[in-house]
């Protein structure tokens, strides 16, 4: 075992959720090691400023206000907003087939925003920057390739022939996550054989710092908004969730004709759609893994859930992930206790499944109630929707809960 390299704590996967949690624990005083299989020069390389829609990332995140905190206590926020992003302080919600709507504001609930928007690569890129200056051993530019345990010992191989081993590995390795089935973690899974259509647009009007979403019986679209470098509000991420054969059919429209079906989709809030990126479509299935621990072993973010990203909590989720793992392994290191002590990792477990599961239990449900287009069903989420709207104390809790200040 001496040719091992050890560490008291192992995370496998540097993207936003893997490398916050390698951050934040390293803090805490474990010994830490980070592998990443992309060079880490890919991941901090500044990407040329936006000049069109062509200049944004296609993946972006809606972080909410509880993952904004995590990341200011991580050091890393201020590098976040030094680049690219976009408070949103107002919210948009309704039903294309009827009457019903819902509209939240930041200023009923005493908040400078309800979320930001926030290109996938910057959080990562602004992560590193603090890895660096960090005692994580970060391990970048190799695959793991395999899993070993020996009695106590666990940890990974790697292609280049190595192997490194700790006390506790941690999964952060997404949603198709290699360790999750060597080790062998079962999910629960299904596809919503529905694809998810994500580009970046510019609109003839200012989105108005304000989230947009409309559901429709074939799925929900959302328009999210960007700001460029010098301001200019007229950018938006979209992400248009739509059954299969609706969107491969969106898919191989030109852009002129997609376009069309876009403004007509989102009913032109934001007037003419003057241009369009590149498109891109993945498949969307909800995953969901029995159980987050095994003895010396633990899943985070999208290796243990995914989520439809109707509701943009994909990214939120992991990092309450990381929140509860990263207080309970301070209780642990305060107690002297190993970080694969089992009752510490049962108290992860319990902290976040049930909350993983009502979200997606939540997520689910909206999506079959506007994918049903029966009068009374209709009737029913038109009157509830604008019902919901007139109760302020109701509709600011729901929104407490989607910003993450409701815990």
């Amino acid at each position: 075992m001496s040719n091992i390299r050890t560490f008291d704590i192992l995370v496998v996967g540097g993207g936003m959720i893997g490398s916050a949690l390698a951050l934040g624990l390293s803090r805490q005083g474990w010994r830490v090691g980070l592998v990443e299989g992309s060079d880490r020069a890919s991941l901090v390389e500044r990407p040329c400023p936006a000049e069109d829609v062509d200049g944004f990332e296609p993946r972006v995140s809606a972080i909410s206000v509880a993952s904004q905190q995590l990341l200011e206590n991580l050091g890393i926020w201020r590098a976040v907003v030094k680049d690219r992003h976009c408070p949103y302080q107002n919210m948009n919600v309704w039903d294309g087939e009827g009457t019903g709507r819902i509209h939240f504001e930041a200023a009923e609930l005493q908040a400078r925003a309800l979320g930001t928007i926030v290109e996938n690569r910057t959080i990562v890129r602004a992560l590193f920057g603090a890895l660096d200056a960090s005692d994580v051993a970060l391990i970048d530019g190799v695959k793991v390739t395999g899993w070993w345990q020996d009695g106590d010992q666990r940890g990974v191989e790697l292609a280049d022939g190595h192997r490194l081993g700790a006390q506790l590995v941690v999964a952060a390795d997404g949603a198709n996550s290699r360790l999750r089935q060597w080790v062998g973690l079962p999910t629960r899974e299904w596809d919503y054989d529905q694809q998810a259509i994500v580009c970046t647009v510019k609109t003839a009007q200012s989105h108005r710092f304000t989230a947009w979403q409309r559901f429709s019986p074939t799925g929900p679209l959302a328009f999210l908004p960007l700001l460029s470098e010098s301001g200019d509000e007229h950018f938006c991420s979209i992400v248009w969730s739509q059954d299969t054969d609706e969107a491969r059919r969106l898919m191989a429209l030109d852009d002129v004709q997609f376009v069309a079906e876009l403004e007509a989709s989102i009913e032109r809030q934001m007037g003419a759609v003057e241009s369009v990126s590149r498109r891109f479509a993945f498949p969307l299935r909800q995953r969901h893994a029995k159980d987050y621990v095994a003895p010396g072993f633990a899943l985070v973010g999208d290796a243990a859930h995914t989520i439809h990203p109707l509701a943009g909590q994909g990214a939120n989720l992991g990092y309450g992930d990381v929140r509860a793992l990263q207080d309970e392994l301070s209780r642990a290191h305060s107690a002297g206790l190993s970080p694969a002590e089992p009752l510490v990792l049962a108290r992860y477990q319990r902290r976040r499944k049930a909350e993983n599961l009502a979200m997606m239990a939540a997520m689910e449900g909206f999506k079959q109630l506007f994918a049903r287009d029966e009068l009374p069903l209709r009737w029913l989420r038109n009157t509830g929707m604008r019902w919901l709207d007139g109760l302020g104390p109701i509709k600011h809790r729901l929104a407490a809960e989607a910003m993450g200040l409701s815990r």
